[in-house]
């Protein structure tokens, strides 16, 4: 993740797009060291966040309001003395640092105009909001800090307020080719960290997109770059700084595994060849970091929630593959099986010819033609070896059917393991984790547990995800077996597509036809779809089965998603779900 200087110079420039001139209408702080304030302008009400948690220091636009506390914090009462009603005349970035200055125009107690400076910085655990007079002298923080703390600058009432220069980094605007050629690209550093660890607002993402656009490696040493080399890497880095000052902007989030991984707000070339990664271009930086965030928090809270239920499912899963081998190794055994009858029955034919006391007998096998050793138990008749063998082969036989029948029911269990476990991998909401909680529970993997309170059901139903093709056709996913059983038998009707990744756990996936004809691109989509929410995601391609719903047959008492069909069409798709656009509620 990148909340640098770019990314703020992004912020700042939509803030002055939206809520410059407007007025503060509402201060409050929802949350400890958060601040939200409502504003009115020309344009609209709009609701903006500074956050100088320490863990996730923030500034973003929202349309949600937050409840805050009854009572309200001083700093927020001391904010709101002085320039609720104010108008906000400025928003700048000190020097392309990780700094938002918020400066606003009020009336003082005796009704002359005054300027004060509402000053965000998101620096990690040192971040703080910091509310100062035009002279630089702070009134208050919502951090105190004393020397005690910091013995770089103090921060409390009556100081003075200055942004400490504690890593001599150059400012991008204004570093000549020379200062960088000569001063950056000497340290002996790998190229990525001398970027970062000399220049003002860039981070280690955006200084690896930097050497990538230059076409050199970030594990290169400065000290292996030629003249042209470096001469090549500073006119990308000017090229990257002029599209900052010209405000072109492409705020994107990229997303590993469907995890978001990274966030910037210049566009992120170093990951288009990289199949692990997908990229989602966002309208604005405010909407990327809310997505970001969101679904992070979101997956983070999911994958919690259903480590009790992976750890189950994984168990399950592992007893069954040693099951599986272990089954698979004895019906190997019961391959001689009919070696024994053949014993049995040539010693009928020719144990006539035998005195008793032999350990052997060699004769024409006349199944083959060839002769034949039947090794013998030299205290037995030919009678008694004959039905010895005919025991063997007899048991051979029961123990071939039975495995045959275990080992059927085995895969059976793995497969229906394996969709539970890919159900966990896509579940994005707790009612998803309620509906496989009770799949595991009646099929009887876990015990049922009636719940006491009632209410604490009502976790809203999970429902199915809902994709509109780019030729408008609905397509829907089923997030667990329950939703797959759902979607094939009950919304699909006969016409309509079905799309399942072939040898492998994964979603249903329907597309509605409505009685039209489907278009190839809207075939490749879902077929997309199915590979994307597969165990075969991983593979960055997957064979995929496709065939009309009228074909898909269900057999009475079956595990929940499974399906049979015996005539199908079938492509090798991408996993990659990027452009096709889902549909929220």
């Amino acid at each position: 993740m990148a909340f640098d200087g770019i990314t703020i110079a992004n912020i700042v420039h939509d803030l002055n797009n939206t809520i410059l001139g407007g007025r503060l209408y509402k201060i409050a702080e929802p949350e400890n060291d958060e601040l939200l304030l409502t504003i009115k302008a020309n344009s609209g009400q709009y609701r903006l966040v500074l956050s100088a948690n320490a863990s996730l220091p923030l500034a973003y636009m929202t349309k949600d309001n937050k409840p805050s506390p009854q009572l309200a914090p001083n700093f927020v009462m001391f904010l709101r003395k002085h320039i609720n009603n104010g108008r906000i005349i400025s928003i700048t970035q000190p020097a392309f640092e990780r700094i938002i200055d918020i400066e606003i125009e009020h009336l003082d107690e005796l009704g002359d105009l005054c300027r004060k400076h509402l000053i965000t910085e998101f620096m990690g655990k040192h971040s703080n909001i910091i509310f100062c007079d035009d002279n630089n002298k702070i009134i208050d923080s919502i951090k105190h800090i004393s020397l005690l703390v910091s013995s770089v600058r103090e921060v409390l009432p009556g100081r003075e307020y200055f942004i400490p220069d504690t890593q001599h980094k150059y400012d991008p605007f204004s570093i000549t080719e020379e200062e960088f050629i000569n001063n950056v690209l000497s340290k002996p550093l790998p190229l990525s960290k001398a970027v970062y660890t000399s220049i003002t607002g860039f981070s280690p993402l955006m200084a690896n997109e930097l050497i990538y656009r230059a076409s050199l490696s970030e594990k290169n040493n400065t000290q292996e770059l030629s003249d042209m080399e470096k001469l090549h890497l500073y006119r990308n880095f000017s090229e990257m700084m002029n599209d900052i000052s010209e405000k072109k902007f492409t705020p994107v989030i990229a997303f590993k595994d469907s995890m978001p991984a990274e966030f910037t707000s210049l566009e992120l070339s170093m990951y288009e060849k990289d199949d692990a990664y997908t990229i989602k271009s966002c309208d604005t930086v405010s909407s990327m970091l809310f997505d970001y965030y969101a679904t992070k928090e979101v997956m983070s809270r999911i994958k919690q929630k259903s480590a009790d239920l992976r750890k189950i499912t994984n168990t399950l899963l592992e007893r069954n593959y040693k099951k599986y081998d272990l089954q698979t190794k004895q019906l190997k055994d019961t391959e001689k099986r009919d070696k024994y009858k053949v014993y049995g029955e040539l010693l009928t034919t020719y144990g006539y010819e035998l005195k008793g006391g032999e350990k052997k007998l060699t004769c024409e096998n006349y199944y083959t033609g060839k002769e034949i050793t039947i090794p013998l138990d030299e205290t037995k008749s030919a009678v008694d070896n004959a039905k010895k063998y005919f025991d063997k082969y007899a048991k051979l036989k029961r123990t071939f059917e039975a495995l045959n029948i275990q080992i059927a029911e085995t895969k059976e269990e793995i497969e229906h393991l394996e969709s539970i476990s890919n159900s966990l991998d896509i579940a994005r909401q707790d009612s998803d984790l309620t509906a496989i909680k009770r799949e595991l529970s009646d099929c009887g993997y876990i015990k049922k547990h009636h719940e006491k309170n009632k209410g604490s059901k009502n976790t809203g139903k999970s429902k199915p995800l809902h994709y509109i093709s780019s030729d408008g056709f609905d397509m829907f996913v089923g997030k667990n077996n329950y939703q797959n059983d759902e979607l094939t038998f009950k919304i699909a009707t006969g016409n309509d597509w079905w799309f399942h990744a072939k040898a492998s756990a994964g979603s249903h996936v329907i597309v509605k036809a409505e009685g039209k004809e489907l278009p190839d691109r809207t075939f490749e989509e879902a077929a997309r779809l199915a590979a994307h929410y597969s165990k075969a995601c991983e593979q960055g391609k997957a064979e995929i089965d496709y065939i009309q719903k009228k074909h898909i047959k269900k057999p009475n008492g079956s595990k929940p998603g499974f399906v049979v069909y015996y005539t199908n069409y079938s492509m090798t798709i991408s996993t990659d779900i990027t452009g096709i656009q889902e549909v929220t509620e």
